[in-house]
């Protein structure tokens, strides 16, 4: 039996990049998976498709993840088809790069949003629908420990806070035996953060490994994280990165 059967999973920002390798694992080990996209409605239901001509089953929603009634729209659905969330996994994630003095208000409260609000809105709800030993795995970045260079300001310190809402979180749903994890990815090849440019060259100089990550990587971990060989696992911060932050 594959390890993740009979599982009710929910991935945010389940489409593209890290989300949608996430959302095909999870489903090639068994589990139900309802992914969010927000406008890639072509991509979500060519993954969906995907997923179900391997014999797996992944159901695509659109939800805003800063928009709390999509939210909470998205967690009832689950429940009420399914009976229960198992997996809840915080993906959904956005990067804007910019001097320091010339970030908007408007930049920090769309980081911060879908960063830190969507993920503490989301963990609310789904635990209602959360039986004993279930699994909240939260998308941050090896950045939460070391900015890797300029014009990361924004997006770190809203990785950061992942850190202590995941230590917090744990101690609240420990007596449930929920664990609470947060995957720390570094470099790694999608659309959003693309191996081959230059810049990718200058990154991969201080990689230990010597190379950029896949999606896979970060899925293989979560995957890992939503089984139950990992239930003695809580409030812990893994990170993968090639062993940039060593």
């Amino acid at each position: 039996m594959k390890k993740l059967a009979n599982k009710i999973a929910i991935v945010t920002g389940g489409t593209r990049g890290i989300g949608a390798a996430i959302t095909r694992k999870l489903a090639a080990e068994g589990a139900t998976v309802v992914f969010t996209y927000h406008n890639s409605v072509a991509k979500a239901q060519e993954l969906a498709a995907e997923i179900k001509n391997k014999g797996g089953l992944a159901i695509p929603l659109v939800a805003d993840s800063a928009n709390k009634a999509d939210l909470q729209k998205v967690i009832a659905y689950a429940a009420q088809e399914y009976g229960r969330v198992d997996i809840l996994v915080n993906n959904a994630g956005i990067y804007i790069g910019k001097p320091f003095e010339d970030y908007t208000l408007q930049d920090y409260e769309s980081t911060m949003d879908i960063h830190v609000r969507a993920v503490f809105m989301g963990s609310q709800e789904a635990v209602k629908y959360m039986p004993q030993g279930g699994r909240i795995i939260s998308i941050g970045s090896n950045m939460a420990e070391n900015a890797i260079g300029p014009q990361t300001t924004l997006y770190t310190m809203s990785k950061s806070a992942l850190q202590g809402f995941t230590r917090g979180l744990a101690r609240d749903l420990g007596p449930r035996k929920i664990t609470v994890n947060l995957v720390q990815p570094g470099p790694t090849n999608t659309d959003m953060n693309p191996d081959g440019t230059e810049r990718a060259e200058l990154r991969k100089a201080r990689i230990a490994i010597g190379e950029y990550g896949s999606p896979e990587d970060i899925a293989n971990t979560v995957a890992f994280l939503a089984g139950e060989e990992s239930r003695f696992i809580t409030g812990s911060f893994i990170t993968v990165d090639g062993g940039l932050n060593a």
